[in-house]
């Protein structure tokens, strides 16, 4: 059970928290503290900060005490500055997705912001798609200058190192973050094609003036998600493995593979690797029974390599000695 002592876990912690105490009349410590993750002292703090904030947080004591929220006051705003408006916004926003308090605190913090401040985080809000269930640290300036740009559809400009450090010219769409980066999905205009690119690996960005069009794009999270899991790589591989989506997704990474739905018992994963024995190796090592859909080379190497495991096994009953391997000189 974590305690959430950062200072960013805590204002995400505190204005859950306050959520909760809005949905119903009254919360035992207790219940708050396992809806949290958190330890009843941890509550406990927590209520105190609501009440430096100016939320008339009542405690009773005894058997059927809690916490509640006092009658008839005018809730007061929480007081962000830019900054960590934008950061509070972004630990938030990837857990959204599937994390319910999240959500709620997500909500919460545009209710409480100051109008300025609520439409950076909206901004931000719409201009951001997730797969995995994290993300990396990430420069919050650098993120807004981006989800204005996407949000005004206008040409953006960056510093991005390739084999030389060259000036990328774009048309952004999306932000996407994975389990463990962020990404801008874009046109790039200069190699007329979509493209992903890491934000951390960014510098001297920047955003135009001038307006784009909006084309026919791609499934961002999708498209960014296949780019990190196998074109990123020398080797990729597509496989049948026979076990529920569910399942194998609980087991890789997201930013490791890409799991697609068959039915209720097979799922299609896409992975990548720059060495094919790692690409085989990844899928074998899930435990599950599958079949190499493409390409034909790796087919072929996993015979080998079955081949190879099977002479390792154990010799047969009643068989001589081992042959001598081979000395490589």
């Amino acid at each position: 059970m974590g305690t959430g002592e950062g200072e960013l876990g805590t204002t995400e912690r505190v204005l859950t928290l306050l959520g909760l105490l809005q949905q119903r009349p009254s919360w035992t410590g207790p219940e708050l503290a396992e809806r949290l993750g958190i330890t009843p002292r941890t509550v406990r703090r927590d209520v105190d900060r609501l009440r430096a904030l100016g939320y008339p947080v009542q405690a009773a004591l005894g058997v059927g005490g809690g916490y509640r929220l006092g009658p008839g006051q005018e809730l007061p705003p929480l007081l962000f500055d830019d900054e960590e408006a934008i950061a509070t916004a972004v630990a938030l926003l990837v857990p959204a997705s599937g994390s319910g308090a999240a959500l709620r605190a997500l909500s919460k913090l545009d209710q409480v912001l100051p109008v300025r401040l609520r439409e950076e985080v909206r901004t931000l809000s719409g201009a951001v798609e997730s797969f995995g269930g994290g993300h990396g640290p990430v420069d919050g300036e650098v993120l807004m200058t981006l989800a204005r740009a996407c949000r005004d559809a206008v040409e953006a400009g960056f510093d991005y190192p390739g084999s030389a450090l060259t000036r990328r010219r774009v048309e952004p769409y999306r932000l996407v973050a994975s389990d463990r980066r962020w990404y801008l999905f874009a046109f790039d205009l200069d190699r007329d094609d979509w493209r992903s690119f890491r934000v951390d690996r960014m510098s001297e960005v920047s955003a135009r003036t001038w307006r784009f069009r909006p084309r026919p794009a791609p499934d961002a999270a999708a498209y960014v998600q296949e780019s990190v899991t196998s074109r990123a790589y020398r080797h990729q591989g597509r496989f049948l493995v026979r076990a529920p989506a569910a399942t194998v997704r609980a087991q890789i990474p997201a930013s490791a593979a890409m799991v697609r739905d068959r039915d209720d018992a097979c799922c299609e994963v896409l992975s990548g690797a720059d060495n094919p024995d790692f690409v085989l190796a990844h899928v074998l090592l899930l435990g599950h029974d599958f079949t190499v859909l493409g390409p034909p080379e790796l087919a072929s190497r996993a015979e080998v390599l079955g081949r190879r495991l099977l002479a390792a096994g154990p010799a047969p009953s009643g068989a001589g000695p081992a042959e001598e391997p081979p000395t490589y000189r």
